[in-house]
């Protein structure tokens, strides 16, 4: 199997995984509130960073002093876009908060295939652009108004690939699980003070209530999803990477009729259709 594929298949796995992440939050924030949702996600997360690190000895890979300049940034620059959103999401809806924090795709190929040297196959090229334009489709809502908080969710979306870029060269000096520990350690307490700025204290019971879904948030989508994000990153291009994102969409809809009883708009369902279709055409192998 090619590093290529193997890229691609871990996109695969992640999307459904991160497919999941907005149906659990939901629950989860119902209780709590987001930032709580995030701060307790991580503290879980962390546990299980640490774990990894000591069993597979990754401890010593923060020997490396050469890492630190690439492990900073990606922990500054993932602080600061979540931060964005988490702010951002106070003005807006959630429909725009996805419209727009998916607008990383066309900033990835805007820095990266524009102006940088990254390059594309032009049929990975028109898969990406298609399967966009479904998960565009699929995302917009009805009502698309632009206001203070979509306004940070764009800034939060335009530096997402700078985000990627640093974690990407990170992963050539130390393993995912180092860079996602290093990160999380960094922005935690950031995160925490911003929950203990802006949201009430959480209780006992509604901490319980939500440990559920936080332990499979925790779990699934901020270690193995993280660690297979950052394994895709280091097999193919940041901007194929972003485009395959374009699966989750389809694939929470599905997972939100199915768990939740939300009815997919006829112009979601539509969408669908061009995300298959690009997503065939970026996985297909290049012709030599």
């Amino acid at each position: 199997m090619t590093k290529e594929r193997e890229g691609e298949f871990l996109m695969l796995g992640l999307a459904l995984i991160e497919s999941w992440f907005p149906i659990l939050s939901i629950v989860s924030m119902a209780y709590i509130g987001a930032l709580h949702t995030y701060t307790y996600s991580l503290l879980i997360a962390l546990v299980f960073f640490i774990i990894l690190m000591l069993k597979r000895d990754r401890f010593k890979e923060l020997k490396n002093k050469a890492a630190y300049k690439d492990l900073l940034l990606t922990s500054f620059w993932i602080t600061t876009l979540f931060t964005l959103v988490f702010i951002g999401m106070q003005y807006t809806t959630a429909g725009n908060m996805a419209v727009i924090i998916f607008l990383q795709l066309l900033f990835s190929y805007l820095y990266f295939n524009v102006l940088g040297k990254e390059k594309m196959d032009r049929g990975h090229l028109i898969g990406a652009t298609v399967m966009g334009v479904g998960a565009m489709i699929i995302l917009i809502p009805d009502n698309l108004t632009f206001n203070k908080g979509d306004l940070l969710i764009l800034i939060a979306a335009a530096i997402a690939p700078f985000a990627n870029f640093y974690q990407k060269r990170a992963r050539t000096y130390c393993s995912s699980e180092t860079i996602l520990g290093f990160r999380t350690v960094i922005g935690l307490p950031f995160v925490a003070f911003l929950a203990y700025l802006f949201e009430p204290a959480t209780t006992y019971e509604n901490f319980m209530l939500a440990l559920p879904s936080l332990l499979i948030i925790g779990i699934a989508v901020y270690v193995i999803s993280k660690i297979m994000w950052i394994e895709a990153l280091h097999r193919i291009s940041i901007t194929k990477v972003s485009a395959m994102m374009g699966l989750v969409p389809m694939m929470t809809l599905f997972f939100a009729y199915v768990y939740l009883g939300e009815v997919p708009k006829i112009r979601q369902i539509l969408g669908i259709v061009p995300v298959l279709i690009g997503g065939y055409l970026l996985t297909k192998p290049v012709e030599v």
